[in-house]
């Protein structure tokens, strides 16, 4: 249970594969909900086998999605599995599942079946491509929902094909909308009484990421483009090359343009008609990067880190994740927490109470490990979880 005993007494009960469900139960466990996790008797969550065996014969991708809970296997195509589930519901406040759409109507736990047995039961359901249209049935992947959603077609350097975002901001936003509804949901219970269905999806998180382009689309009839780390509506507001590496600078307004331009050695650059205005810079975009980057080109990128902090024009060195890890601003915020007994080392949560971030006090469970004490039978006696 998270120190942070901002959700002690909420129970959670998680039915998820991969990352979007489990990733939302995870803050819920990490902010200090009890969180016990259904998963399928002999393999478990798909992830405890996505990559190389870490410990206990489990990928750390699990380990780490699936920390600070327990874990239970029930059979829900049977209707001993199907029993236990309602009995673990019984006294839960949350439900969060991310199984594929129909199978929990096939299996007769769907929102409106569980929530007419266990009315003040928060049940959260995320899908692929949402819970109604004639998509509603299909089942999505992160790569899948960028493609669909229009991300890929505006990510990537302008001469390159489209590329798929590096981290997986959809599985892991669709979690975070899953746990604000879960919140508010609970805070409408707190007046009412009353539980409710919350339905997120990938789509839907990926079309709110995509939200200001879409708007630009729908009123002004303009197509985004692929800019790489450029932005539509701010030049300079990207990376460059220095002599040794590369590092991005945001000059985000007028102000930090002309201090930019001293910083060059052009200063007459901000008084120039196609650079004096954001809009004339975006007009003219091409020539003023090409001078630009010719500028930057001559010195290491550390100096014009230097100089640029100075004159408080916000950039950053592009760095790898070795290198920001190295960083002190990084240790200074103590994110990176190891796990209590086992010498493994985690993000945490990126949120902190009254100065004091949430602990990761267990790596993810044991496959079954918890039967005993949430079912009352015997733990899996599959090998995995054994070991």
């Amino acid at each position: 249970m998270s120190e942070s005993g901002m959700l002690d007494r909420i129970r959670v009960v998680e039915i998820g594969q991969v990352l979007a469900g489990p990733y939302a139960s995870t803050i819920l466990a990490d902010l200090g909900a009890d969180v016990v996790k259904v998963e399928k008797p002999e393999h478990g969550d798909d992830a405890r086998h996505m990559g190389a065996a870490f410990r206990q014969g489990d990928s750390l991708h699990f380990l780490d999605i699936n920390r600070n809970k327990a874990s239970v296997t029930l059979d829900l195509k049977s209707a001993d599995g199907v029993a236990q589930l309602h009995g673990l519901l019984e006294t839960a406040d949350i439900l969060i599942h991310n199984m594929r759409p129909g199978v929990v109507d096939t299996l007769g736990i769907d929102g409106a079946s569980v929530c007419a047995r266990h009315p003040r039961l928060i049940y959260c359901e995320i899908s692929g491509f949402g819970h109604r249209g004639p998509m509603h049935a299909l089942p999505a992947f992160e790569p899948v929902a960028q493609a669909f959603s229009g991300i890929l077609s505006i990510n990537g350097n302008p001469d390159a094909p489209p590329a798929r975002v590096g981290v997986s901001i959809v599985d892991v936003g669709t979690a975070m909308w899953t746990v604000i509804g879960a919140l508010a949901a609970l805070q409408r219970r707190n007046l009412t009484g009353k539980g409710g269905i919350v339905n997120t999806s990938l789509l839907e998180t990926a079309l709110a990421w995509a939200g200001p382009h879409i708007a630009a689309f729908l009123n002004e009839g303009r197509v985004p483009q692929r800019l790489g780390t450029a932005h539509p509506h701010l030049v300079p507001y990207q990376t460059f090359d220095a002599s040794d590496g590369a590092l991005l600078i945001a000059a985000g307004n007028d102000r930090l343009f002309a201090r930019l331009c001293g910083i060059l050695g052009t200063p007459d650059w901000a008084t120039d008609p196609r650079f004096s205005g954001n809009r004339a810079r975006i007009e003219h975009r091409a020539e003023l990067i090409r001078l630009i980057g010719e500028k930057i080109r001559r010195e290491p990128r550390q100096y014009w880190i230097a100089k640029l902090t100075e004159a408080a024009v916000p950039c950053a060195p592009v760095n790898t994740i070795p290198e920001v890890l190295q960083d002190a601003q990084v240790a200074a915020l103590e994110m990176l927490q190891e796990v209590p007994g086992t010498g493994v080392t985690l993000a945490g949560l990126p949120i902190s109470f009254d100065g004091v971030r949430p602990k990761i006090c267990t790596l993810g469970p044991r496959l079954g490990q918890d039967n005993d004490r949430r079912l009352g039978q015997p733990e899996s006696r599959h090998p995995r979880a054994l070991a």
